[in-house]
């Protein structure tokens, strides 16, 4: 995958999905390990993942949400002002064209 093409909130839930299966893997590779802190110290991360793991599709399924709500705004724009959006689209493209000629 691009990561120049994956929007920023999308790489940021794919690195803490990463980041929360990374210390699942370090969990069970202490799970040998004894002592008092260590036995401590790996319920209490085991808690803070669990929450992680909901929060992060919590968050997911907002950015998913808000997504549906801007394109069906941006859909509802466009229907309603058909002419401005062919002339926005028109301008982008002259603009477009113009840079590009420059080049040569």
């Amino acid at each position: 995958m691009n990561d120049s093409a994956t929007p920023p909130t999308d790489r940021l839930v794919q690195d803490l999905r990463t980041l929360v299966a990374d210390a699942e893997d370090l969990v069970k590779a202490t799970a040998a390990e004894t002592g008092e802190r260590i036995k401590t110290a790996r319920a209490r991360l085991e808690d803070n993942l669990r929450v992680a793991r909901v929060r992060l599709d919590e968050a997911q399924l907002a950015l998913v949400e808000q997504s549906k709500v801007a394109a069906a705004a941006t859909d509802r724009f466009a229907r309603e002002n058909p002419w401005k959006v062919a002339g926005i689209a028109a301008g982008i493209g002259l603009l477009l064209g113009v840079l590009i000629g420059r080049r040569d």
